[in-house]
């Protein structure tokens, strides 16, 4: 093929062609040609040996190695046969963000990763082949050795996972460090940031919390937990990321109300980008402490607190309700009584801060020492305490006849001493 014949059939060839539309959208010139874009890597990375692809014919300029290359893989009719034929990951990215590939699927819901397989020999040669890839790219850009990813055979971890919650680590222990330094609190900016970076498991778990149309939600637990065969102990991920922990405690801590200082917890519920529908919590000991953050709008949460638990859900619709904007205050309420999460845009995480009502029948090595940063593991007659001082009502039997506590209370986040952007100053709280 001569140089002019290629350019002949070069013609109508990007409008038949195109480049995927997140690279069109938003381009990045000055952007390395080999540092690909992680919209690519999520889809390569969910590739198998029989997803069907087509490529371009003749993408490359004769002339060449590339070209010879290109020419020869370029017959292939699936993924398993391109690799067959001699083109690799790498090349995949690179065809692919120019729009010499278009891919027919199937494709996997998530990436490949071995330790998560219960039958390893029926991974075939792509899967191996891009999870080597996969894990050697995500640990450059990451800045860990490939040492730190493979370090997670015991924890249930996804090596992807297991990047993002090492860059969560690293990301919290700075901010940490920097807040003692500068003798401050630590700020909304440094939770949203390692929170952000948290790598989130697909829980399928909370089905009483799961939106209409959802078999799973982001959602991790830090702390005391009880687990499927009823044990009760620290989750994996608290005593091997013990800074995200930290600087999650840290962040309430440092802020508690002077009314709020007996508040106690023994766990952390995170949770990302989803409005929980109605439910109640069957499981916390006390009031909870509830906060948000990211860039959202909406994402109010629903609180009956006049919830006398003897009505079913659906018959609590268009009773009265607070609707509490976390993104901009705190929370102390009873989770035990029935809340959602009002429908929003954007990015939006919450925390919230709990007593599990099984932590005094973890073991005594789980409950002496608790969460770092966190005050340890209350009992009843603290909890009672803490319900009374905090101002907010819970589902703990007293035998005293002292007046019953406002259902929950709410402090803006300016009252707690951090400044709130003047777009923010609006009515915090409304009721319905």
């Amino acid at each position: 093929m001569t140089s002019a014949e290629w350019k002949e059939l070069q013609k109508g060839m990007k409008e038949k062609w195109p480049q995927p539309k997140y690279i069109t959208d938003n381009p990045e010139p000055e952007r390395s040609h080999t540092s690909y874009r992680d919209e690519t890597y999520e889809l390569i990375t969910r590739w198998m040996s029989e997803t069907k692809i087509e490529y371009r014919p003749h993408a490359k300029a004769p002339g060449t190695k590339s070209h010879v290359r290109y020419e020869k893989y370029a017959m292939a009719k699936t993924v398993g046969e391109a690799l067959e034929l001699g083109s690799w990951p790498a090349d995949w990215c690179w065809d692919y963000e120019r729009g010499f590939i278009k891919v027919l699927g199937p494709v996997r819901t998530d990436p490949i990763d071995p330790v998560n397989c219960f039958d390893t020999t029926a991974l075939t040669d792509v899967d191996r082949c891009i999870y080597r890839w996969s894990v050697k790219e995500l640990a450059k850009k990451c800045g860990l050795s490939l040492q730190d990813l493979r370090d997670n055979t015991n924890t249930g971890e996804s090596a992807i996972m297991r990047a993002h919650r090492l860059v969560s680590q690293r990301t919290a222990k700075a901010a940490l460090l920097a807040a003692k330094k500068d003798g401050r609190c630590i700020t909304d900016g440094e939770l949203l940031k390692t929170l952000q970076e948290w790598g989130f498991a697909r829980n399928p778990n909370r089905n009483n919390v799961m939106p209409d149309g959802r078999d799973w939600v982001w959602s991790d637990t830090l702390g005391l937990m009880r687990d499927r065969t009823g044990d009760i102990h620290l989750t994996k991920a608290t005593t091997n990321y013990p800074e995200v922990t930290e600087i999650i405690n840290k962040w309430l801590t440092d802020r508690l109300p002077a009314e709020a200082k007996g508040f106690k917890f023994t766990s952390l519920n995170l949770n990302k980008n989803y409005a929980a529908r109605m439910h109640r919590d069957g499981n916390n000991f006390g009031p909870s402490m509830i906060a948000a953050f990211g860039g959202f709008q909406g994402g109010e949460l629903n609180y009956w607190c006049e919830d006398n638990k003897e009505e079913g859900l659906d018959q609590l619709e268009g009773r009265p309700k607070e609707s509490l904007k976390l993104g901009q205050g705190l929370a102390l309420f009873n989770g035990n009584s029935a809340h959602s999460v009002e429908k929003f845009e954007g990015e939006r995480y919450s925390v919230v801060y709990f007593t599990a009502g099984c932590h005094a029948k973890a073991p005594p090595e789980d409950r002496g020492s608790p969460p770092s940063g966190s005050s340890g593991c209350p009992t009843p007659r603290q909890t009672r305490s803490s319900s009374r001082s905090c101002g907010a009502r819970a589902d703990i039997p007293s035998r005293d006849a002292a007046p019953e506590p406002p259902a929950f209370r709410y402090w803006p986040r300016a009252a707690l001493g951090q400044e709130m952007p003047p777009s923010s100053r609006r009515s915090s709280r409304t009721r319905s």
